[in-house]
């Protein structure tokens, strides 16, 4: 059974069906599904155009290009070998080499992982505009629904909105927000956050941090200095450390993940807007260059629209929906 047909068959209760998913994934699935199939009734046989333009399609869906070419090799030569060259069966094998690609590459775990005692800490970073601020407010609200004790930090000292737009959401959530003055020294603020969150038994503190250009080394040096002080203050921490990147932003959210990786360790990236770009195979891109799992993905603008990320769901979405 191919991997399409085993989700039919997986996601054929509607109980069993992430709509949020479904909906969210349909301007990627009408330029990644619904090219798929238009392609293949437009051959009764697979040729070397056939390929190459399964290999486009993959490419403008944000898939990168190494990626791309290396699944359309294994397809092409699992098609040769089975002697295959039905356009649905080769459709078939790419979504399984998709899948697999991605899963080879780990287990992954998407709820944070809190420590035994003490505060368990999330540094969250990207550029501007990617939505940061709204993820933490909606990583905010998933764990105190758990019942856990968060508290957010105002890293981001450098623009006053930012930290306006955080005590905002704190407000609205009813959790503690720690904060510095304008332009007071970032690491200054975390340390500050970190020792009461100690002292007030908190069990999760999400820090901001300025959204800073990649290409900015002496930004990328405070964002270092951020994680000096957490860890003399907590031990281990931060424990970890999400991207957030923008959907839309296509191939250069993977360089914004190869750059940060350098300096924050990242263990997970937080896709934002997924719901508004065409171009759903940047998951698999960052998934390749970097092997740093995608843990949560926001389908919507509700503040409890922020998803595990689920690789089935994503595929069911991606490829199938409501066919």
């Amino acid at each position: 059974m191919g991997l399409i047909s085993y989700l039919k068959d997986k996601f054929k209760k509607k109980d069993n069906v992430d709509e949020k998913y479904v909906s969210g994934m349909s301007k990627s699935r009408q330029n990644f599904s619904s090219r798929l199939s238009d392609l293949s009734r437009s051959y009764k046989k697979v040729n070397q155009e056939y390929f190459d333009d399964l290999e486009q399609i993959l490419i403008e869906s944000d898939v990168g290009v190494s990626l791309s070419i290396r699944i359309i090799e294994e397809v092409l030569e699992e098609a040769k070998t089975q002697k295959i060259d039905n356009p649905e069966e080769i459709n078939e094998i790419l979504v399984d080499k998709m899948f697999s690609d991605y899963a080879s590459k780990g287990e992954v775990v998407n709820d944070i992982q809190f420590v035994a005692s003490g505060p368990t800490v999330l540094l969250v970073v990207g550029v501007n505009g990617v939505g940061k601020t709204t993820s933490i407010a909606k990583l905010a609200y998933r764990y105190k629904e758990q019942g856990k004790k968060v508290m957010l930090c105002a890293a981001d000292t450098f623009r006053a909105a930012a930290v306006e737009q955080l005590k905002v959401w704190a407000d609205r959530l009813e959790i503690p927000i720690v904060s510095g003055a304008s332009n007071a020294d970032p690491a200054s603020v975390a340390y500050e956050g970190a020792r009461r969150a100690k002292q007030e038994g908190i069990d999760l503190l999400i820090v901001d941090t300025a959204g800073r250009l990649q290409t900015k080394s002496n930004l990328m040096d405070e964002l270092a200095k951020i994680r000096r002080v957490l860890s003399k203050e907590i031990e281990g921490a931060p424990h970890e450390c999400f991207l957030i990147i923008d959907a839309t932003t296509g191939q250069n959210g993977v360089i914004q993940a190869k750059q940060f990786n350098e300096v924050c360790n990242l263990t997970g990236i937080v896709i934002t807007k997924m719901d508004g770009t065409s171009k759903g195979g940047i998951i698999l891109a960052i998934r390749d260059e970097l092997g740093i799992p995608v843990r949560f993905i926001g389908l919507g603008e509700k503040i409890d629209d922020l998803e595990e990320f689920d690789l089935d769901q994503y595929l069911y979405g991606l490829c199938v929906g409501n066919s």
